[in-house]
């Protein structure tokens, strides 16, 4: 499977901002919930316990290690969070990426930590998978492409960091749902953002705007611009038609009616393209909880992951 390159344009001058920083250790990594191991928190008196905030260790089994805004690129907004489990030192798991959001702009959205969000990643750590979620620059001190290149530096940080928290650098999938699926289907679609040889193995895209059109609303237009004829060039659907790597393309029957439209259009687009995407329809407005199910409406969605983290296991038997 041919690897898709993720890295910025060298001449860029957004590299200097967005640097990967490499974890120094694995032990950066913060346990949440009580551990009889000295070295974190609770072990032992003389240690001084990790700040760890109260709803990790609330949400979190015991054995589930929870980092908060590790540092992937130079903006106060690069920053994710990761669950993984505690594991031998050579596992190699799955890591999912989470870059979501129900908007484009910081006018509209909220920078409290979400608990769902939060229980969802416990929920992925706790069944064999790493998780990062991914927060990113917003319109309108940010516009277009900043959410793909933010993008692209997450990916690539957890490309270079994967065998510290256990996970399978091999073995990437970004799910992007809301603004996060215009900015991951940004990215896999404008080979411009792609200037290293780090790889994903497949991508997960939930209610996103794929084609923005004249219909675009107020936060969008921050974001894209007011300039509706560079949206044609803004597209990610053609870019999409070309790559290689298996997607799962979902949206809700709950969705406003153009999201609807978004998902159907891309789907047959891939699909006229010889590139059929796996495809589920939810039942209730898309989350990080629809992804696993949590809300039980949307089975089919993680079923789809499920069938997509298999055949990606599947490549490495005879």
């Amino acid at each position: 499977m041919k690897n898709i390159a993720i890295w910025l344009l060298v001449a860029s001058a957004t590299v200097a901002a967005l640097s990967i920083p490499r974890l120094s250790r694995a032990e950066d990594l913060v346990p949440a919930g009580p551990s009889d191991d000295p070295s974190v928190a609770g072990g032992s008196a003389n240690t001084p316990a990790p700040a760890v905030p109260p709803q990790t260790a609330s949400l979190c089994p015991v054995g589930v290690i929870f980092t908060r805004n590790l540092k992937y690129g130079g903006d106060d907004r690069n920053v994710l969070d990761l669950a993984t489990a505690q594991t031998k030192p050579d596992a190699k798991r799955p890591v999912l990426v989470f870059i979501g959001g129900d908007d484009f702009s910081s006018e509209h959205g909220s920078s409290a930590p979400d608990p769902l969000i939060e229980k969802a990643m416990c929920f992925a750590a706790s069944n064999g998978l790493v998780v990062a979620h991914v927060s990113y620059r917003l319109a309108p001190a940010a516009t277009w492409p900043a959410g793909a290149l933010d993008v692209a530096a997450a990916i690539s940080w957890v490309f270079e960091n994967a065998d510290l928290f256990g996970g399978n650098a091999q073995e990437i999938i970004p799910i992007g749902y809301g603004a996060g699926a215009f900015h991951l289907a940004t990215f896999l679609s404008h080979k411009e953002f792609q200037d290293r040889d780090d790889s994903i193995a497949g991508a997960v895209l939930v209610s996103g705007i794929y084609e923005p059109t004249k219909d675009a609303d107020e936060s969008e237009r921050a974001y894209l611009g007011v300039d509706v004829s560079t949206y044609g060039a803004r597209s990610a659907v053609h870019g999409l038609t070309e790559i290689e790597e298996p997607l799962v393309l979902a949206w809700s029957s709950a969705d406003a009616p153009r999201y609807v439209v978004q998902g159907e259009m891309l789907r047959k687009a891939l699909c006229d393209a010889g590139h059929c995407p796996r495809t589920a329809v939810l039942g209730k407005p898309s989350s990080l909880a629809s992804v696993f199910d949590l809300d039980g409406t949307s089975a089919d969605l993680h079923e789809r992951l499920r069938q997509l983290i298999g055949q990606l296991d599947a490549r490495g038997l005879p």
